[in-house]
This record gives C-alpha cells, structure tokens and sequence, in this order.
C-alpha cells in the first residue's frame, strides 16, 4: 500500500462520505466540498423489537427458504400477468351485491362517522346521483343515519381513485387477467378538476356522472367488446418510455389508448355527435388511462394474494383517514394506520391548510412498480407534483428498488439505461431499512365538494409495515 504523506493530505481537496442527515451533505455541498450521501437510519428505526422479528424474517434456514420460494413465486405471478381491458358495463352486473343500497369506497374498511369531508362529500353525491334522495341535504342525511352500507372496493375485485365511489349504476371498466382468468375494475376517469373522486357532487358532477353511465360507458363497452380487448403490458412498456409513470402522468397512454379505440369507437355507432363528444373526452383528459392502469394493477395483484409465507405487498390504498396495507401470506387481513398529508404543489388561490390528508386505492400502482416506483420515466411529472427535478425523480426509483426484491424486464426506463422497475414491496425490506414507499397522488380539498387544490408525493406510514412483520412472524412461527 502507497504511504500517503502528511503534505499530501494537505494538498489534496478533501472528498466526504455522509452517512445520515443529508443537512450535512447540503452544506458541505454549498461550500464546494465533494461529497457522496449515504441513507442510513437504524434497522427497524431503532426499534430492538421489530428490529429482531427482521432479522428472523431473513436468518438463513428452512423457513426464510420458505419465504424467499413464495416471493419468486408472488413475483412470477406478478409477471406474467396479462391483463387486458375487455369492457366496460355497469357496476352491478359485475358486482351484484350493489343492487342494494352498497356504496363502495376507496381505501381500508370505514364507518360514516370517521370518513373525511371529501369522502362524505363524494357518498352524499353518489346517493343523489342514485336517485335514492332528492338532494344533498337528504342525503348526507341518509347516509349518517345508517340508510347506506359501505365497503371497500378492494373487497369486490374493484378500485377508484381518490374517494373511489362505485355505485350499482356507475360504468367500470374490466379488466381480465388472461393467465389466470381473473377480472377488476375501476370506474371511468372523470378528468380534474371539481369531480366526484375529489369530493364534488353538484349538479355539474353529477351531470358528467350520467353522460358517462348513459354515453360513453356504452360506447366505449361496445368499443371493446368488438376489438376482442386491448392489451396493456406492452402498452406500458410503451409509455414508460415516451415519460409516463401512471400514476399522475398518463398522456402517453392516454393517447395510445385513443389510438387503438378510436377506429372501434367509430364502428360501434352511427351518431357523429356522440363519437365527436366521447373522442374529445378522451383526448382532453390526460388522466384518463390512470384508471385503466388502476384496474390493471388490480388484476394482476390479485392472484399473488394467499401464497404462504410470502412477504410481498398486495395492495396500498388510503381513504383519506386511514391507510391499508394488505400482505400475500395474510391474505385479506388489512394492516392499518393513519393516513399522511401529500407534499407537493397546490393551484392558485390553495394551500397545505386546504388540503385533505392522501386517499384513493390508486397506490396499487405503486405496488406492480409504476408511480412513484417509476418516477424515473417521467421526470415531466415531478414538476407538477413539485418533486423537485430530474435527477429527483431518479432518486426515487433507485429508494424504491431498496424496498423491491425483483425488477420487471418488460417495463423498462430508459433513463436508467433500460432497467426494470422495482417490482414486488417486501415488507421485510421496508421496515428493516426504514425506507417506505413512496406514491405520486392528488390532493383533494379537506371540505366537500370543492374537489382537487393540488398534486403530491405522499409516503405510506411505517405503521402498517411494522403490524404486518409482526403478524407475519407470528403466522410463520419465528416468534
């Protein structure tokens, strides 16, 4: 090894690893001082507990062989999904439950008394959009007073953004996973702006709601029926890289879907004045594939529910009170915490003190690696969520793939010279390494029926993971 003198030392420029606080980093930064910044915090956040249940989740030997053969299984099912939008009908003909007086929500399960202002807003709306009450008044009456169910999407093979209304009336889109036969579904986007997903119901909201039930539902249903479906897979792939993540940027595959319904939209009616008005829906709405990708999500999840011993993430969704986590090995058992405020930008006029804390079941975006897990691809997107720049958004593609065990070949970002997207949430690496994941999202005014003030980053509370290592220790017999 080559002596170094002290007079070397002395004309050398110092170069600095930071390990922790990145306050450190920025400053020897600003004074021109290189420097490389290392994430670190304690295993399980300093927590002896949970820190050993971790460390028995990965100890060498036959039940951590266990847990690594289910996660390749959960990550096999994962891949090779193949989902394809093949119609859109009503609710209750795919979900029968509905006919009754069901409301399904966004999020874990929730009572009236403990949902937020834009999620009253939003049931109070779907009731009058109902017609089970002749106005507002009537029917936030009606739903406090118990005249309602509600349930969780999640619970009927569903999911919708934000509030995630679905009623027995309201048009969803299916979406069938051809390798393993199973089927979701999601309501059509609404676009921005004061809609019922953000908590609107007056009369514009609900006029939009019935021209989407009585018009485009229709006509897009038939669209799809006629063209034998569309594939999506290589449809993300493709939008990955013309800078879409799915989550809150879907332009590319908005107008990748415009261009392979369009000719069918054409052929499935004769009425040039509906297919003008659905073409410009459709194209003037840059959100609207986000609910195909959320469908999507859902139908390639669902068959990675119920492996033993697996300790990936099967779903992430929030309702604006609480935020659930759902894990394979426990199935259908919901892991809750309370939900965090989004950070990001607001529109003219509103601020954080107008904001509702994060809602929607659109995280299952995240949990098959797009969103925030793809940010990198989309580097446009962190200056609407006001994420920082581009070199941010890589950042947060590489955190998230600290917390996936596998990456998706299929769905590339060039950015990162065509490396997958992390793929499969482990819920063991979440809480060893502290890192949580992190979901691009909307922000919806705390009052209802107002509807979306801004557009965020929001992380999920470590809360849900450390209940869930807990229990999976305990189904698998380490404690």
């Amino acid at each position: 090894m080559r002596s170094v003198s002290v007079d070397d030392l002395l004309k050398t420029k110092p170069a600095v690893v930071n390990v922790g606080l990145e306050s450190f980093a920025r400053t020897l930064s600003g004074l021109g001082v290189p420097v490389a910044q290392v994430s670190w915090s304690p295993p399980a956040g300093g927590d002896a507990e949970l820190a050993n249940i971790v460390s028995l989740l990965n100890l060498p030997g036959e039940k951590t062989e266990r847990i690594e053969a289910a996660n390749r299984e959960a990550v096999r099912r994962m891949l090779e999904g193949d989902p394809v939008l093949i119609d859109v009908v009503p609710a209750e003909s795919v979900i029968p439950q509905l006919k009754e007086r069901l409301i399904l929500h966004a999020g874990p399960p929730i009572e009236w008394a403990r949902m937020c202002g834009p999620m009253q807003g939003a049931v109070s709306g779907a009731i009058l959009y109902e017609g089970w009450t002749k106005d507002l008044d009537a029917a936030t009456a009606l739903a406090a007073s118990g005249g309602v169910q509600f349930q969780p999407n999640h619970h009927f093979s569903a999911v919708g953004p934000m509030t995630g209304m679905i009623t027995r009336t309201m048009p969803v889109m299916v979406v069938e996973n051809r390798k393993f036969g199973n089927r979701a579904y999601c309501t059509i986007n609404e676009g921005l702006g004061k809609v019922m997903r953000f908590g609107g119901n007056d009369a514009e909201v609900l006029n939009r709601l019935a021209w989407l039930r009585d018009v485009l539902g229709p006509l897009l249903g038939k669209a799809l029926r006629d063209s034998g479906g569309i594939p999506l897979k290589a449809m993300i792939a493709r939008g990955l890289g013309m800078g879409d993540e799915m989550h809150q940027r879907n332009v590319a595959c908005t107008g990748l879907f415009l261009r392979e319904i369009s000719p069918w939209l054409a052929r499935a009616t004769s009425d040039s004045e509906k297919l003008a008005q659905a073409l410009a829906f459709i194209s003037g709405n840059d959100q609207f594939f986000l609910n195909v990708a959320m469908a999507m999500g859902k139908a390639i999840m669902d068959p990675v529910r119920g492996i033993e011993n697996s300790t990936v993430v099967t779903a992430m969704c929030r309702n604006g009170t609480d935020f659930g986590v759902r894990v394979s090995a426990t199935g259908d058992q919901w892991f809750v915490a309370p939900v965090e405020m989004p950070v990001g930008l607001y529109f003219p006029g509103y601020s954080e003190a107008d904001a509702n804390p994060d809602m929607g079941d659109s995280a299952i975006v995240e949990t098959i690696g797009l969103g925030g897990f793809a940010m990198a691809a989309a580097p446009a997107v962190v200056g609407f969520i006001g994420a920082g720049n581009a070199a941010t958004a890589v950042t947060y593609t590489k955190e998230m793939g600290e917390i996936a065990i596998a990456e998706n070949p299929e769905w590339a970002i060039p950015a990162l010279d065509f490396q997958g997207v992390p793929t499969g949430i482990d819920v063991r690496l979440v809480v060893g390494s502290g890192i949580t994941p992190a979901i691009n999202t909307g922000i919806a005014h705390k009052k209802p029926g107002i509807g979306q003030v801004g557009a965020g980053v929001a992380r999920a509370p470590m809360g849900c993971f450390q209940q869930a290592a807990r229990e999976l220790a305990r189904k698998m017999g380490f404690v």
